[in-house]
Order: structure tokens, then sequence, then C-alpha cells
């Protein structure tokens, strides 16, 4: 069976905001006022790995955020397929615990108190007798190359380690969409090329919708079927990875490897990423 796209539309508005001890406003050492946010996009995910890409402040983050119901949107629509999961003229609002996604932080958000396979099986359905959750865990890890990890604690895990078992705890409660929040951040370029591959097998294997946010370009070129160029709130351009974020010509003196992420098309000087 073909798996149901994530149709979005999301409004959301962030009036400026002081720090606290700030003077009240209006008094002649208040500080001068901050400019609100107002994130305004509408989209559709399908199968396949989309990439959000844009500056920081953009709204990456607050979208997949109110996809998970880990926000609530001031307005708009979120749906998988037929399913609604927040709708706010009809007064919909499903709880993250209801939605079938696994999210990623960057973080990771493991449990420290937890070997690797505890934390893996503790995403998967609990009417699964706890025997066939532990297998259903091990294989996952395997599938994350991490099996031999399956009795350590987070904290003595490698970084790759560690982001291989959040990816299998993630994979393994068996759902219908993937977020992604800069997964990779904390990695080197050698670890992040191979971790892209797995994730990328694994999306494939599941047949859903994955939605990844990225600051690398070249990383988004070999994650994504297709890129959201956000700016500013708005999605400023959408499609391939190759029409939206196409491969910069080799710098002089043959440096790509370590230039290709930091050059712009023109479009991504103009919102400013």
């Amino acid at each position: 069976m073909a798996a149901s796209a994530l149709s979005a539309a999301i409004r959301i508005t962030r009036g400026p905001r002081g720090q606290p001890g700030d003077p009240k406003p209006g008094s002649p050492a208040a500080p001068a006022p901050t400019r609100g946010f107002t994130l305004d996009v509408a989209f559709e995910v399908p199968a396949g790995i989309t990439i959000l890409f844009g500056p920081s402040g953009s709204g990456k983050s607050t979208i997949l955020s109110a996809i998970a119901g880990l926000s609530r949107p001031d307005a708009g629509r979120v749906a998988l397929g037929d399913d609604v999961w927040f709708d706010s003229s009809r007064g919909i609002d499903r709880p993250t615990h209801r939605r079938a996604v696994a999210f990623v932080f960057q973080s990771l958000a493991l449990f420290p108190h937890m070997n690797a396979r505890l934390n893996v099986a503790y995403g998967i359905d609990r009417r699964v007798p706890r025997g066939e959750r532990a297998r259903q865990a091990l294989a996952m890890l395997e599938r994350m190359k991490v099996r031999h990890v399956a009795e350590q604690r987070p904290a003595t895990l490698s970084g790759g380690e560690a982001q291989r078992v959040a990816l299998a705890r993630a994979f393994a409660t068996s759902p219908r969409i993937a977020l992604l929040d800069e997964p990779f951040s904390a990695l080197d370029r050698d670890l992040r090329r191979e971790l892209c591959a797995d994730v990328r097998g694994a999306v494939s294997e599941l047949g859903i919708p994955a939605i990844m946010v990225t600051h690398h370009r070249n990383e988004a070129r070999m994650m994504g079927d297709r890129v959201l160029l956000l700016g500013e709130g708005r999605i400023r351009a959408q499609g391939p990875p190759d029409e939206i974020l196409p491969e910069a010509a080799p710098p002089e003196g043959g440096r790509r490897a370590i230039l290709d992420d930091m050059v712009e098309t023109p479009l991504e000087r103009e919102i400013g990423t």
C-alpha cells in the first residue's frame, strides 16, 4: 500500500519579546523593540526525504514541532493522508503520542539510565510482548550497525554510536513519518555521509515520508528527494535538490571538499542562508 503524504498549512505569529530584567517599555533605558516573527507555510511531503533548508530563524524547527504536536499553530491544518492531526477551524489537535511520529532531535534525548537495547525497546508498542520487543529492538540496532552496544548506556557510547541508537529508537516505533532536526550536526563529514546512507535506506525500507532539517548543502543534496527553501518564515522555492541547491563549480585550486558547503546560490544569498 502506498504511503500517505503529509499535507501541512501552518501559521504561527510570535510578537517581539524582551529579556528578563529589561526596563519597562517606554522608559528611557528600555532597549529598542525586537521584530516579531510570522511563519506562514503550506506544503505537501510524499514518501521519501524532504529537506527543510534555510537560515537560522527561518522557521525550520518550528515546522517540525508543529507537525509533531509539540507546539500549537495559531491557525492551519496538518494531516497525513485522510488522518487529520490538527485543524484550527474544527478544533482538532491530536496529542503527540497519537500522531505516530518519529522525532530525532539534535540532542538525541536518549535515556541515560537505560542501555541501548532498552532505549530502543521503550518506543515499541507496549501491547507487543516483552520478548518480542527485545527482539525487535536488537534487530533495529543491527539495522543501524550498533548491535554490539546493546548492553551499553549512552554515556559510554561514541557520538556516532549514540546517533545510531537514537535513529534505531525512532524507526523501531513503526512511525508513519520521521522528523529529523539536524541529527548529524555534531558529527564529522565522513560519519555524516555514512549515516545519510543508512537513514535513506531505513526511510526507503519503511516507505514513509521524512522531513529533515540541515544547514549543509551537500548533505541536503545527498539526502533529499526534494527541498523546501525557507526564508523569513516563508517557502521561497521548492523542488529537486539539483534545481534548488545546484552543485557549485569547483573552486580554484581544487578545494571543493572544504568550500562546497559554503558556496551559495543567488537565492540563498538573497534570503541570508
